[in-house]
């Protein structure tokens, strides 16, 4: 350990005489020295070691692995999805790497909130993940936990297989904008034949620093052009003036927000990534996230609000009242239909959300009962949590509505439907339910 030799300069006396007594403070002096920038070289170690979320526990967004790629593969029944990660390598040599959402864990597309049918593939989505919570229980592979630091050789270079493959925060190119302030700036355009490339900062809204890294990315005659209410080709662009035919033009910085994506591209370039979308004003934005937000709602409403127990108080014969905490990333007119007295079902679910009580319906198995206080937490209120608790009193308390585990609470406004047989499990201990195998195909 770095503070051994000074401790040992105090406790033996016979290395002093052996040694100039001249030249003893100043041994100290620079251990002393060297234990301090141990110390600060250990505390920066620390700060940056993977974190593992507890049950029952939001984890804060700070001690997240953050990460952006290229939506591959989605499995939503599931929750499960694949994302080729940009490293410090060749793009197109990255294999696409898997991850799960928490249950807590949040889609945003169009700056609204999402499922991860919603999000199309070859999307590019920034991430924050963070290790399993219960690697016993992990729906994607349990990885070592400095796999983000090694390096996948081949030309693909470190980072694109990290172990935080549990995620928080899912969210599209314009999402993130939007949350963190942010804002595209159009620096050049060049077209030629019906496609191009554009340069482009991304910095903030207010205003960058001038340490922004300008972006070359391509686009063609499929990218859409939002303006208030309607929607542009690169045709109608040109037609009007503001982009050339061919050639190149200067677009002075004009403020946009823009969906990417990535194609394939020719040069020999081996990270460049494709705009799909221009959003030319708040306006189009802002109807992009309305129309977003309406399609979750329905779905929430359809599949039930996501919790987790709190605590239960035992009365007799069965009767019990459930504290449950919603989880966040909702519309707020959603919440808003939890209200006191009104009558409400409760669900056990698994980490993925999936019902497993029930073999046609949510409602088949649930617990009904009533909300008896909707309480808003004080204080900052972490991601993944919509900082709202509810009271139920209940008759029935079956073995997924305990303290710690996930549930899904209908209130009384929305509809009772069925859900397709993806979504909920009749065993939920069977493997070969959760994720079917091959043998579930009829033979012909």
């Amino acid at each position: 350990m770095i503070p051994y030799p000074r401790l040992y300069l105090n406790l033996n006396p016979n290395l002093h005489h052996n040694l100039n007594p001249t030249l003893i403070p100043m041994l100290r002096l620079l251990v002393s020295i060297t234990f301090a920038l141990a110390l600060v070289s250990s505390s920066g170690v620390a700060s940056d070691e993977p974190f593992r979320p507890e049950a029952g526990k939001f984890p804060p967004l700070e001690k997240a692995h953050t990460c952006r790629g290229e939506l591959i593969f989605v499995d939503h029944p599931n929750r499960r999805c694949s994302v080729r990660l940009q490293g410090s390598g060749m793009f197109f040599r990255n294999d696409p790497h898997p991850f799960a959402m928490l249950p807590y864990g949040m889609v945003r597309y169009h700056g609204a909130p999402a499922d991860l049918r919603d999000v199309p593939l070859g999307t590019v989505v920034h991430l924050r993940s963070y290790l399993p919570p219960d690697p016993k229980t992990s729906s994607v592979p349990v990885l070592p936990v400095d796999n983000k630091n090694k390096d996948a050789n081949h030309n693909r270079g470190a980072g694109i297989a990290p172990a935080e493959n549990h995620v928080l925060l899912m969210e599209d190119e314009p999402s993130y904008c939007l949350r963190e302030g942010m804002v595209w700036r159009l620096k050049e355009v060049t077209l030629q034949n019906n496609a191009g490339s554009l340069i482009a900062i991304r910095e903030l809204r207010t205003g960058g620093d001038g340490k922004a890294t300008p972006e070359s990315m391509t686009f063609d005659s499929a990218t859409r052009f939002w303006r208030g209410r309607e929607v542009l080709l690169l045709d109608d662009i040109v037609v009007e003036g503001t982009w050339p035919a061919e050639g190149k033009k200067s677009l002075n910085d004009q403020t946009v927000l823009l969906g990417i994506t990535w194609k394939p591209t020719p040069d020999g370039v081996f990270t460049r990534f494709h705009v799909s979308d221009v959003w030319l004003d708040d306006e189009s934005m802002q109807r992009a996230s309305r129309v977003q937000t309406e399609v979750h709602k329905a779905f929430v409403r359809s599949r039930w609000m996501p919790a987790w127990i709190d605590s239960v108080e035992y009365g007799k014969f069965g009767n019990a009242t459930v504290t449950a905490t919603l989880f966040g990333g909702m519309d707020e007119s959603l919440y808003a239909d939890f209200r006191k007295d009104a009558p409400a079902m409760i669900n056990a679910v698994e980490n993925t959300l999936k019902h497993t009580h029930g073999a046609y319906s949510p409602a088949h198995m649930a617990s009904r009962g009533s909300i008896v206080e909707v309480v808003r937490l004080p204080g900052e209120i972490p991601l993944g949590s919509s900082g709202i608790q509810i009271r139920f009193q209940t008759d029935l308390i079956i073995e997924g509505i305990r303290p710690g585990r996930v549930v899904r609470i209908r209130p009384d406004a929305w509809p009772v439907v069925t859900v397709p047989r993806e979504e909920y499990l009749n065993d939920a201990n069977s493997l070969e339910e959760r994720f079917p195998t091959p043998a579930i195909f009829p033979n012909y």
